[in-house]
C-alpha cells in the first residue's frame, strides 16, 4: 500500500514524516528498552528529554509531563534505566524517538520478583498473621526512631511531635536507609533497642522504623529477610513508616502497625495537646451546666415544698434561709472546683513547658561545660601529685633494693643450681659457688 502510494504520487516532507510515524507507532508499541541516560534536559514545560544509549547506538527519548509525574525516581545523567513506551517520529525534525510511558532503574524487575517471592514465603510462614501483632501501649512516652539522622523523614517526625506533643521523648538510632550496609545496620538497631529496653537501660515504649520515599531499589533494605526477622522477633512493638502512602515493603507486612508516611506515624504515636485542652474545657463546661441544673432542681423542689406548706411561716422562713445557705455553699463549691481545675490545667501546662526537649538539652550542655571546666582545673594538680608520688616510690625502691646492701661490701652466694646460700650448713668442701658483688660477679671454691 505504501509502496504503491509513493510510486504514483510525489509526497511532501510532512506527508512522508507522518506516514513514517504511523508505521513506527503501529509496529513498536509498548516495548521495553534498557540503556544509559545522557544529555538529560528538563525545560519549564515539565517534559523530560534525554538520550538512551549503549556501547554501539543511541536513541532520543521524550517523557512528557502527564506521564513523568507518576515516576518514582528522578533520572540522572549516566544512570542505567529500563524505559517502556512506543517508538515514534517527531515530524517537525524527522527525528526518530521513543515516547516513554514508564521509567525505572535497571534491575528493578528482578527486585520486584524477589520481593514477591519473599512476600509469599513469609506469608506462608505466618509472619503476617494478626495473632503475632503486638498492640501499641495506651500511653507512649519514649519512642526509639530507627532512621537516617540526616533524612527528611526524621525532620517530619520531629515537626509533628513538636506540634502535637512536645513532651514526647525520642531517641534516634542512626542507620543507613539504603545501600548494601543498610539492612545490617537496621537489624542491629532493632536488636539494640530491645536489649536496652529489656535491661532497663532505656524505657522505650515502641520502635518507629522510618525513611522517606524512593524507588524499589532505594527501599530494598526494608525488603530483606534479616530485617523482617528482626521485626518479627522484636519484643517491642514496631511501627513501620517506610516511603510514601503508595509504597509497600516487607517491613510493612511484618511490623505490628504500618503507617502510610513518617508524619502519619508520628500522629499515630502521639496525643494531640490541642484536643486534650479542648476536652478539658468541654468537661469544665459540662460541670458548670450540671451544677446549674442541680441548683435549678433544688429551687424547684423548694418551691414544691412551699406550695405544700399552708400556714407554718416560720418553718418556711427557716427553709428559705437554709436554701440560701445551700445556694451560697453550692456556688462556692462550684467556684472552688472550677478554680482547682484551672490550677491543675496551669500546673499541667507548666510541667509540659518544663519537659521541653530544648530546655533539657540546654541544661545538659550547661552541665557538660561545667564538667569540662572542672576537668581543666583539676588535671594539672592531679598530674603533679602523681609525679611526686612516683618520685617517692622510686626512692623507696632504691633504698629497699639489694643494690644498696651490695655497695657496702656484701655479696650474694649461689650454688650451681642457682639456690641462694644463707647458712654454712649448705656448703660442702670443694663446692663451687657464684658470688654476686656490687659490681660484677665471680666464682669461688669452698676449701674449709
Amino acid at each position: 500500500m505504501l509502496e504503491a502510494t509513493t510510486q504514483n504520487q510525489t509526497l511532501s516532507v510532512s506527508q512522508l514524516n507522518r506516514m513514517a510515524r504511523g508505521l513506527l507507532e503501529d509496529c513498536f508499541t509498548n516495548i521495553a528498552v534498557t540503556g544509559e541516560i545522557s544529555t538529560l534536559s528538563r525545560p519549564s514545560s515539565g517534559h523530560w528529554y534525554f538520550t538512551l544509549k549503549d556501547a554501539q547506538a543511541q536513541i532520543r527519548c521524550a517523557f512528557f509531563r502527564n506521564k513523568n509525574m507518576r515516576c518514582r525516581i528522578q533520572p540522572e545523567q549516566g544512570q542505567q534505566v529500563v524505559v517502556r513506551g512506543q517508538v515514534s517520529l517527531y515530524e517537525g525534525r524527522g527525528d526518530y524517538q521513543l515516547i516513554v510511558d514508564q521509567l525505572e532503574p535497571a534491575g528493578s524487575g528482578a527486585l520486584a520478583a524477589a520481593f514477591e517471592k519473599l512476600k509469599q514465603e513469609l506469608q506462608a510462614a505466618g509472619w503476617f498473621e494478626q495473632q503475632y501483632k503486638k498492640p501499641l501501649p495506651e500511653t507512649i512516652k519514649h519512642i526509639a526512631v530507627v532512621t537516617s539522622p540526616t533524612g527528611a523523614a526524621l525532620q517530619d517526625i520531629q515537626a509533628v511531635l513538636k506540634r502535637r506533643w512536645p513532651a514526647m521523648r525520642i531517641s534516634v538510632l542512626p542507620v543507613l536507609v539504603q545501600g548494601e550496609q543498610a539492612a545490617g545496620q537496621i537489624v542491629n538497631a532493632i536488636e539494640q533497642a530491645n536489649h536496652w529496653a529489656s535491661t532497663q537501660q532505656q524505657d522505650f515504649d515502641v520502635v518507629l522504623l522510618s525513611r522517606g520515599g524512593g524507588s524499589l531499589e532505594d527501599l530494598w533494605p526494608f525488603n530483606e529477610k534479616p530485617v523482617a526477622e528482626a521485626i518479627f522477633r522484636s519484643q517491642l512493638p514496631i511501627v513501620s513508616a517506610v516511603g510514601h502512602e503508595v509504597d509497600f515493603t516487607i517491613s510493612d507486612f511484618v511490623a505490628d502497625v504500618r503507617a502510610p508516611t513518617p508524619s502519619a506515624a508520628a500522629e499515630l504515636l502521639s496525643p494531640d495537646q490541642a484536643e486534650l485542652i479542648s476536652r478539658l474545657q468541654l468537661a469544665s463546661g459540662r460541670l458548670k451546666q450540671a451544677s446549674q441544673r442541680q441548683l435549678l432542681l433544688a429551687r424547684q423542689k423548694v418551691l414544691q415544698l412551699q406550695q405544700r406548706l399552708r400556714d407554718p411561716r416560720r418553718q418556711l422562713q427557716q427553709q428559705s434561709q437554709r436554701l440560701d445557705e445551700l445556694e451560697l455553699r453550692l456556688r462556692a463549691s462550684v467556684k472552688s472546683q472550677q478554680r482547682q481545675r484551672l490550677q491543675r490545667y496551669q500546673h499541667l501546662a507548666t510541667r509540659l513547658a518544663l519537659q521541653s526537649p530544648q530546655r533539657q538539652l540546654d541544661e545538659k550542655r550547661k552541665a557538660l561545660r561545667l564538667l569540662e571546666e572542672r576537668l581543666k582545673k583539676s588535671w594539672p594538680t592531679k598530674y603533679t601529685e602523681q609525679q611526686q608520688r612516683l618520685t617517692y616510690l622510686l626512692k623507696q625502691l632504691q633504698a629497699l633494693g639489694p643494690q644498696q646492701t651490695l655497695s657496702r661490701g656484701y655479696s650474694i652466694l649461689q650454688n650451681e643450681q642457682g639456690q641462694v646460700i644463707s647458712s654454712a650448713q649448705q656448703l660442702e668442701k670443694g663446692q663451687r659457688l657464684k658470688a654476686t658483688l656490687a659490681k660484677g660477679e665471680t666464682t669461688v671454691r669452698v676449701d674449709n
